[in-house]
């Protein structure tokens, strides 16, 4: 088919999550005049990840999250991923503010609230563990504000749940900063497509993305069927993102780019209790977070959270990790196995040899009895009334799977940018921090995808995201400077 002027856009979206929202937003900013076209393969986007009850929604900066400060041989606390991902969020409130204060965006206490984060453990070791944690984040610019107490009345005035019913010879500890914030990237997806669609972006719902081929003229050929009526369609783009979450990977193996070659997919699901008890809720206004028991995934990590969803505030606990052969909650029974192709086969089968301990503590979560599980909430809120509770389950996650320097295999925990050599497509791969950090992975995506642009854009670049190019952790004053504005834009502690 020869493409005509009429069946050409700029810019190609797969998938209405927050990922695309955000990258056509930068893109809108950096290029007004530029056409944007947004496939959906839902009826409605941020139904998948994106989804407030899909995730966490935590905002994950790490203040509370204890698997990205881990304990050294030497019993030291290594802080780097803590103070990268607490770097990269404040990139992300950056362009929220910038929004807000331009008018953009509408008020921002519809996506995002200020909920304090808090870290809580039980055990001597743990403690000792919390406390040299909190000795080496206090005095940093990104984590300042952070207090400790191994004080039961203290921590029960920072979270009433967490002490009644506890024994009182149990040695605990807990760490509280009120800077911590509750996320709802569901709403923040649909403001972000609204003002897309105001700008004269196209968004085409129920539109599932089979074919994308590059052609001699440097165009890439989009197939896609609406789900309809089955009708297929064709569009020419002259750059693709994918960001359609657990298809990302079938995607791009579909486009053919040499730099997909080697990565695969892990999939894992999960499920949290939920409970939407005004009066239980009323009494824990934070995000606390645990440790995952001796050689358990990071992605394991027990959290009691305050979600705020529609400004009506519910606790969420979990997660209980399960294992389904789909990509996405409303993929198909086959994705894992579709997803094998010759050149991930071997990374793949190493991946699994590597994370034997994985595929335990999964076997171990889908026997647990219904008991034990609530006896994980009961860890953190002793005398939690399981009444009071139903199990929900939480979005697909797949987790990245390449090849390691001895091109074998590696399970990454993390998100992946894989782009062509010439830019003219790109798509994420992988998980947590996900959607907290959209803004800078999709920032580095852009200048990834084009270097040649990068110069005429740093002006709008800067005035979107005043840090860019600067690392605020080097710099204490703008620290302190830039998370105080931003703050007080969005309407959270500072």
């Amino acid at each position: 088919m020869v493409s005509s002027s009429e069946n050409v856009v700029d810019v190609a979206l797969i998938g209405g999550g927050v990922m695309s929202a955000t990258l056509g937003t930068i893109l809108s900013e950096l290029e007004p005049t530029w056409s944007i076209r947004l496939f959906e393969r839902l009826s409605q986007s941020a139904l998948e990840s994106s989804n407030p009850w899909n995730n966490a929604g935590t905002g994950h900066s790490a203040l509370c999250e204890l698997n990205y400060t881990p304990e050294r041989p030497d019993g030291s606390i290594d802080i780097s991923s803590a103070v990268k991902v607490n770097e990269q969020f404040q990139v992300s409130r950056q362009f929220w503010a910038h929004l807000v204060d331009t008018g953009l965006l509408p008020s921002p206490e519809q996506f995002i609230n200020p909920v304090p984060h808090m870290s809580f453990v039980w055990g001597e070791t743990n403690v000792e563990y919390l406390r040299k944690r909190w000795e080496a984040l206090k005095d940093h610019p990104l984590f300042a504000g952070m207090e400790f107490s191994d004080d039961a009345s203290v921590i029960r005035s920072w979270s009433p749940l967490l002490i009644p019913g506890r024994a009182k010879s149990q040695p605990i500890a807990a760490t509280r900063i009120a800077a911590g914030t509750d996320v709802d990237f569901g709403a923040l997806t649909r403001m972000l497509l609204g003002l897309l669609r105001e700008r004269g972006a196209v968004l085409t719902p129920e539109s599932k993305v089979t074919g994308l081929k590059k052609m001699r003229n440097g165009l890439w050929r989009i197939t896609y069927r609406q789900e309809v009526g089955y009708t297929t369609f064709t569009l020419f783009a002259r750059f693709v993102f994918v960001g359609a979450g657990g298809y990302a990977l079938n995607l791009l193996q579909k486009s053919g780019i040499k730099e997909i070659r080697g990565f695969g997919g892990f999939p894992v699901s999960g499920e949290f209790l939920r409970t939407d008890n005004l009066e239980i809720a009323a009494r824990h206004d934070s995000k606390v977070y645990g440790k995952a028991a001796v050689g358990s995934p990071p992605m394991s990590v027990p959290h009691l959270d305050r979600r705020i969803v529609d400004g009506v505030p519910s606790l969420m606990f979990g997660p209980y990790a399960g294992f389904s052969p789909k990509f996405l909650k409303t993929g198909s029974w086959f994705d894992l196995f579709a997803s094998i192709r010759w050149h991930n086969v071997v990374p793949m089968v190493a991946a699994g040899l590597g994370n034997l301990g994985l595929v335990g503590y999964l076997v171990g979560q889908l026997a647990a009895r219904r008991q034990t599980k609530f006896a994980a909430l009961q860890e953190f809120f002793p005398n939690a009334d399981p009444q009071d509770w139903y199990r929900i389950t939480a979005g697909q996650r797949v987790q990245v799977i390449k090849k390691d320097k001895k091109k074998l295999g590696v399970l990454q925990f993390g998100t992946e940018v894989v782009a062509a050599a010439d830019g003219s497509i790109a798509g994420l791969l992988g998980a947590s921090p996900g959607a907290s950090t959209a803004v800078p992975i999709m920032i580095g995506l852009i200048e990834k995808c084009f270097p040649a642009k990068l110069e005429q854009w740093t002006p709008q670049l800067r005035a979107m995201v005043p840090s860019y190019g600067l690392q605020l952790s080097d710099d204490p004053t703008l620290a302190g400077a830039t998370m105080g504005r931003t703050a007080a834009v969005l309407k959270i502690a500072g």
